[in-house]
């Protein structure tokens, strides 16, 4: 089962550059996207219905702004939009599909820029963490995966040494993916076999892939990451500021 992940940077400057051909034409399984910042009713017909796909979308109750969707080749049992808590169901930021033995969720956390946007950001944060934390005593496998807008280790970041208090590289930020991959018990499903550095997911149109981050991510429960088979990020074609990530596992849909 091979899994991509990739933040649109809304779905008209996706689709300038390919992105529903290349979504004909790929072999993943399931595609997470987000950010589309559109609704599902003004995603053009031939972005919402790709042959070969079903697709679902979560909006934001805002215009032009966030959105997430999850494109699979196979029917979910079940579609689950939202968390229950405002600020990530109100901007579109979690939609959930189930299958027989796991779960696939395309979330999007907040940008922030400035302290105020930060702080909205903390708060999202520590309420997804206590999904993660109720999500490990359920009965089933998860897969999240999407844009958390931070770089875990100095490995994820371009130099790093410039950045140590900026928003996406906090230690309150990097402290959180502490607790995320350590007792909470997930993994970072992309690290767990690719050690290497410049492994971005993230950098502008206009600079080198050095100066980027990893803020691109697929956190699973610790049960999957033996099904592990390959991780990599896709940097050909460039359909948005954020790559491609893609992880294959000895699985089936």
């Amino acid at each position: 089962m091979k899994i991509i992940t990739l933040n649109l940077n809304g779905v008209e400057n996706a689709e300038e550059r390919g992105f529903s051909e290349w979504l004909k034409n790929c072999d993943a399984d399931i595609v997470c996207v987000q950010n589309l910042r559109c609704k599902e009713y003004q995603i053009p017909q031939h972005v919402l219905e790709v042959p070969g796909f079903e697709a679902f979308f979560a909006d934001a109750e805002e215009d032009d702004f966030s959105g997430v969707g999850i494109y699979c080749r196979k029917m979910p049992k079940a579609v689950i939009r939202g968390l229950g808590f405002p600020q990530c169901d109100i901007e579109g930021r979690f939609i959930q599909a189930d299958f027989d033995n796991f779960s696939i969720c395309s979330v999007l956390f907040p940008y922030a820029s400035d302290d105020e946007e930060q702080e909205l950001k903390f708060q999202f944060m520590e309420q997804f963490k206590a999904h993660l934390k109720k999500t490990r005593r359920k009965r089933r496998e998860y897969i999240f995966v999407g844009t958390f807008h931070m770089a875990h280790r100095t490995i994820d970041l371009g130099n790093w040494e410039n950045h140590q208090r900026n928003p996406g590289f906090l230690p309150e930020e990097r402290a959180w993916m502490d607790q995320v991959v350590g007792p909470l018990g997930y993994v970072d499903a992309f690290r767990q076999i690719n050690k290497r550095e410049l492994q971005h997911t993230w950098w502008p149109f206009d600079e080198a892939q050095r100066f980027g981050m990893r803020i691109d991510y697929q956190i699973i429960t610790p049960e999957l990451a033996p099904y592990i088979d390959s991780a990599r990020i896709i940097t050909e074609p460039r359909l948005s500021p954020h790559c491609m990530l893609e992880v294959d596992y000895d699985l089936e849909l």
